[in-house]
């Protein structure tokens, strides 16, 4: 028994290993449609299409697709899930880690994301799964800047035969310095590190608020960066780093400054984390994926109007 525990331990041990040493075909967040083309034919590209399907069931995967793209609609592929209450959160690391092997993704793998690119709302499904991969420790991953639309629009070829990958083993090993708590929330208030709010100015102000917080307002002393300001959605592309770096000098966020990102569920806040960490650098960001949702649902917890 013990030798048995011991091999499965080297086994995970070495698959682990295995995963840190995850070829990366690009150390960018964002690629292009000519990156994309160029790279196509890798064997250790796994390119992800986190389009949804519409409310009257038109299907935007199956009328058109990066060849080889595999769907993984953002909103039911379970790539967020509600725990303890809190919808939008991060799932249990096993399942998650779970529901990414069947895509085919592996740890050897270099994922691609795409999304449809329409601006930064949806756009933000595709940040927020490039969170998820980081915040399990896998680090061979970008998003395909402007999406769909953009990849189109170069004369990207469309593909209307549906992937069907082979279920991969990933491995995660969870990094918690990217993923803030409540806790973390409350002893950031204490210590004074800035909390970015990414909703829209009106939620932030308390003049209207998501279904699913309790009460309007925001956590108090945040700052509010609209997640609209990072992607410009006539241009289907996402805000340059000296743009990025010009709103977090606005909200008061000096350089490498520790910060937490917020919003209602922790999907827009992924726009602004991505923004501040990936594209303009700042490696002190976290993100607090159960956002206003889970603070604000203990009325004990302080939730005030944003000026």
């Amino acid at each position: 028994m013990r030798f048995s525990l011991f091999a499965a331990a080297i086994t995970a041990g070495l698959a682990l290993a295995t995963g840190a040493q995850a070829e990366r075909l690009t150390d960018q967040p964002l690629v292009d449609a000519a990156w994309l083309k160029s790279n196509l034919g890798n064997k250790s590209l796994v390119v992800l299409d986190v389009r949804d399907a519409a409310k009257d069931g038109n299907n935007p995967y199956a009328k058109g697709h990066v060849p080889g793209a595999v769907s993984a609609p953002y909103s039911t592929a379970g790539w967020r899930a509600e725990v303890n209450g809190v919808p939008g959160m991060l799932p249990p690391v096993d399942q998650i880690a779970k529901t990414i092997g069947a895509f085919g993704v592996s740890n050897d793998s270099h994922v691609v994301i795409v999304p449809n690119g329409t601006d930064s709302s949806e756009f933000g499904a595709a940040t927020r799964v490039y969170w998820t991969f980081k915040v399990l420790g896998h680090d061979a991953v970008s998003i395909l800047n402007g999406g769909e639309r953009a990849w189109e629009a170069a004369g990207g070829e469309i593909s209307t035969e549906a992937a069907k990958p082979l279920a991969a083993v990933f491995n995660s090993k969870l990094k918690t310095e990217l993923l803030a708590t409540t806790a973390d929330v409350e002893k950031a208030r204490a210590e004074g590190t800035k909390l970015i709010d990414g909703r829209p100015a009106a939620q932030f102000r308390g003049e209207a608020k998501s279904p699913v917080v309790r009460a309007p307002g925001t956590i108090p002393g945040a700052a509010n960066l609209e997640n609209t300001k990072l992607y410009d959605a006539d241009k289907a592309s996402f805000a340059s780093k000296d743009a990025v770096a010009a709103l977090s000098k606005g909200v008061g966020l000096g350089t490498d400054e520790k910060n937490i990102a917020f919003c209602n569920t922790g999907h827009w806040a992924s726009v602004v984390w991505f923004g501040l960490s990936e594209v303009e650098g700042n490696k002190n960001t976290k993100m607090y994926d159960g956002s206003m949702a889970e603070w604000a649902a203990d009325p004990a917890r302080p939730v005030q109007p944003g000026s």
